[in-house]
């Protein structure tokens, strides 16, 4: 697991255009698990579009502190 922000987000840029789930803690013992793609990653955040299948909105950014304090995990769909 890269430790600083900017080996995150190279680490990212790699994976662009890829499905992954993303896991996120939403509270005491609550865990969110949401299907996307890897869209796009910018200086502070990265955005993932959404399935529109099973959201009720297209897309959502987070910042790489998000994945440095494990407040998200990211999984990508293996090859």
């Amino acid at each position: 697991m890269p430790t600083t922000l900017m080996a995150i987000k190279h680490n990212l840029d790699s994976h662009l255009g890829e499905s992954l789930v993303v896991v996120a803690q939403a509270g005491r013992k609550k865990v969110t698990r949401r299907k996307g793609r890897l869209t796009k990653t910018y200086r502070a955040v990265f955005v993932v579009d959404l399935d529109q299948d099973q959201n009720n909105f297209e897309r959502v950014s987070y910042s790489y502190t998000d994945l440095l304090t494990k407040n998200i995990e990211l999984e990508f769909d293996e090859m």
